[in-house]
C-alpha cells in the first residue's frame, strides 16, 4: 500500500516507550531528563489494543528502560497475545533484580544495549547467560565520535556467541552534547565488519546508505511516549496528534492533518540519522530488505 501511495503512510514498526523512568542517565539521550507520566496497566494494554489493529507488525517495548515498571510482567503476557512480533529493548542494568526467564517467555527478541556510556561493557562476558532468559537477543550498540574505533572489538564477541547485533551512531538530541559520528566513516567500517562478521550485524545496507543523504527517513515507522501521545511524523519534529488509549491509528493516518505531517518529514532539512526513522525506508528492494532480515533468519 505504501508502494502504491508513494508515501509512507502505514507504519510496520513501533517503539512504545512504556516509561521514561531510567536508572542511567546517558550522555547521548535525553529521554530521561523527560517528565511525560506513566499510563496506568488498563491504558497501556488500550495502546496495545490500538497497535494491534493497526499496520504495526513490529513492537518494540522501551523506555527509559522498561524493567522499571513494577507490572512488565502483565504487560509482557498482554502484548505477546498481539497479532505483531514483540520486541523488548533494555540496559539490562536490572537484570539481576527481574524475574528475566519468566519475562523471556514473552519477548521474541531481547535488544540489549551495551556500549561505554551505559557504563556496562562486561555484559558481554555474559552473553551466553542473556541467550538462557528464553528469548533470542540481540546487542544494541550506541557508536560517538570517540568509539567507532572500539566497535570490532565488540562485534567479534557477540559473534562468537552466535548472538546478533544492531549498530547505530549517536543522533544529537536536544539538550545534550553532539556525539554523533561521521556518517561516512560510520558507513564504511559498519560495511567492513559486516562483511568480516557474516549474519551478525542487523543494521541495515540501506540504512548506511540513507544517513549519507540529504534526507533518507520515513514515516513507515512511530514512537508512541509513555502517555500513549504519538509523535508523528517524527520525534525530532517532536510533535504530538494522535493518543493511542482513544481513537482508530488507521483513520488518523489518513487525515489531512496526519499528510501535512508526512509532508514536514520531507521537507527536513535535519538530517539526524535518527536510526528508527532512517533504517525503514518504504522504498527498500527486496534485496535490502533480506540484507536486513538475513542475520536474524541464517547463521
Amino acid at each position: 500500500m505504501n508502494y502504491k501511495a508513494n508515501d509512507g503512510i502505514y507504519p510496520f514498526y513501533a517503539s512504545f516507550k512504556v516509561t521514561h523512568k531510567c536508572s542511567l542517565k546517558c550522555k547521548f539521550c535525553n529521554v530521561w531528563m523527560e517528565k511525560t507520566k506513566d499510563l496506568s496497566k488498563k491504558d497501556v494494554f488500550k495502546v496495545l489494543d490500538t497497535i494491534g489493529n493497526s499496520s504495526i507488525i513490529l513492537v518494540s517495548l522501551e523506555g527509559g528502560d522498561p524493567l522499571m515498571r513494577k507490572d512488565l510482567g502483565e504487560i509482557l503476557e498482554y502484548a505477546y497475545k498481539k497479532p505483531f512480533y514483540l520486541f523488548f529493548t533494555t540496559n539490562g542494568d536490572l537484570f539481576d533484580k527481574r524475574p528475566m526467564v519468566e519475562y523471556g517467555k514473552h519477548i521474541d527478541y531481547l535488544h540489549i544495549s551495551i556500549d561505554e556510556e551505559h557504563d556496562n561493557l562486561d555484559f558481554f562476558e555474559r552473553l551466553e547467560e542473556f541467550q538462557s532468559y528464553g528469548s533470542k537477543i540481540c546487542i544494541q550498540s550506541v557508536v560517538t565520535k570517540e568509539s567507532l574505533d572500539t566497535i570490532e572489538e565488540k562485534v567479534q564477541k557477540v559473534y562468537n556467541a552466535g548472538a546478533r547485533m544492531v549498530i547505530m551512531p549517536a543522533t544529537h538530541l536536544d539538550g545534550t552534547d553532539d556525539f554523533y559520528p561521521d556518517p561516512k566513516k560510520f558507513r564504511e567500517e559498519i560495511l567492513r565488519l559486516k562483511k568480516k562478521y557474516i549474519n551478525t550485524i542487523t543494521t541495515p545496507n540501506g540504512y548506511l546508505d540513507n544517513i549519507n543523504k540529504s534526507h533518507g527517513c520515513s514515516a513507515s515507522s512511530v514512537i508512541i511516549d509513555s502517555d500513549g501521545e504519538l509523535f508523528y511524523p517524527c520525534r525530532t519534529i517532536g510533535k504530538r496528534h494522535f493518543n493511542f488509549t482513544n481513537g482508530s491509528f488507521m483513520e488518523f493516518l489518513k487525515t489531512d492533518e496526519a499528510k501535512k505531517a508526512r509532508q514536514d518529514m520531507k521537507n527536513c532539512n535535519r538530517s539526524c540519522g535518527w536510526y528508527q526513522y532512517f533504517a525503514t525506508d518504504v522504498f527498500s528492494s527486496p534485496a535490502s530488505f533480506l540484507s536486513s532480515l538475513r542475520p536474524y533468519l541464517f547463521k
